[in-house]
């Protein structure tokens, strides 16, 4: 099921959690790099408290029950510390399984509202909270299509479903409800049903909680059924396949992302002939930068280091320890920026710089439809 990076000496192990198979085996991929590169840096660096990092890699397939194997692994492993899960539905699973081991996680993945609001003591995140994409998606509706008849759709899964009533929520407290709320299960293909539906509701914008496969299928119904409602998404359709699986419908599709996602800098290989050099360390000198690893790799690595800062913090590997001195809300200072976590886990607000910000996908002079520095206006 995994690996481990590293050598027998290390003393300080962080788990990391991660769909390396399975249809979000991509983004997998960029969370491996984004910690294995984290994990050699900090050890060139002197790695923690006098001790080496070493990352033990498991492959949760973003699904639910093998989620859980890694967890119940990691706890029998006593590895105290985790990166991940990136899968919403595995974080709902799995960390209660972490909490019970004493295991402290930082997801680089799911912002869902759900997973904090359990009051977990050992969740952390390096994204924002779903809530603030839901209001921010919101507020976008509100002020471009105040008045219009607005569908929402999503995917059954907690992200989707989370994102969608948290919109729906923003609509009725402005006495605007959606127009209609649907469901379209993940990987579906035949959309005729649902699109039918959304015709005769007449809506004239529809807000998608999912991932950018089904968006593009969903948008693609609708142009053939002669809907031409834009649709308004999250970063769930953060995908650089997106505008070639949705083709010209992808332009005009808004997005909710956080603010300035960073790309990992290339790692710079050591001097293989350092004494403390190590084929760890050598490994992560080349890799692959694919747009789904540039657009996670960068929240692995910060998630390492937030670990690693709160084992200095509190002078212990210990996850009770870690996490208490994390909730104190300390400025950590990551590839991402500076963090500081409130009580729940969640990021508090920097008043420097928005935690979510809209783009859309836009056609470029080279007639690529892409997303990359085309801001939009709540």
């Amino acid at each position: 099921m995994g690996s481990a990076t590293g050598s027998a000496e290390a003393q300080v192990r962080i788990g990391l959690s991660a769909p390396l198979t399975g249809p979000d085996a991509a983004f997998g991929q960029g969370l491996r790099l984004g910690a294995e590169q984290a994990v050699a840096d900090l050890n060139r660096a002197g790695g923690v408290n006098g001790q080496r990092l070493v990352l033990v890699v498991a492959d949760d397939a973003g699904e639910g029950k093998q989620g859980l194997a890694v967890a119940r692994r990691f706890a029998a492993e006593r590895v105290g510390l985790v990166v991940g899960p990136f899968n919403a539905g595995v974080a709902g699973l799995a960390m209660p399984v972490y909490e019970e081991a004493g295991i402290v996680a930082v997801t680089p993945g799911t912002g869902s509202a759900a997973l904090t609001a359990k009051g977990l003591w050992n969740v952390f995140r390096t994204v924002p909270n779903e809530a603030e994409q839901a209001r921010l998606a919101g507020a976008y509706l509100l002020g471009h299509h105040g008045g219009q008849r607005i569908a929402l759709v999503h995917d059954k899964s907690p992200f989707g479903r989370s994102l969608a009533e948290g919109v729906s929520r923003v609509l009725k407290a402005a006495d605007q409800p959606e127009a209609a709320f649907e469901t379209l299960s993940r990987g579906e293909r035949d959309v005729s049903g649902l699109v039918a539906r959304l015709k005769r509701a007449r809506v004239e914008v529809v807000y998608f909680g999912g991932l950018a496969p089904d968006a593009a299928v969903l948008l693609r119904g609708l142009r053939d059924a002669g809907v031409t409602a834009p649709l308004v998404g999250s970063d769930g359709l953060l995908d650089p396949a997106f505008p070639q699986a949705a083709g010209p419908a992808a332009e005009g599709t808004v997005m909710t992302l956080p603010a300035d996602p960073p790309r990992l800098p290339e790692p710079k290989a050591p001097d293989a002939k350092a004494p403390d050099a190590k084929a760890s360390d050598m490994k992560t000198a080349k890799g692959p930068r694919s747009p789904e690893a540039n657009a996670v790799a960068a929240q692995a690595y910060a998630a390492v280091e937030v670990l690693r800062q709160g084992v200095l913090g509190a002078g212990s590997a210990d996850g009770r320890a870690v996490a208490a001195y994390l909730h104190q809300g300390r400025t950590l200072r990551t590839i991402l920026g500076d963090l500081a976590y409130d009580a729940r886990g969640d990021l508090k607000p920097d008043p420097r710089r928005p935690a979510t910000i809209l783009q859309a996908w836009k056609r470029m002079p080279d007639g690529r439809i892409d997303f990359s520095g085309n801001d939009v206006t709540p």
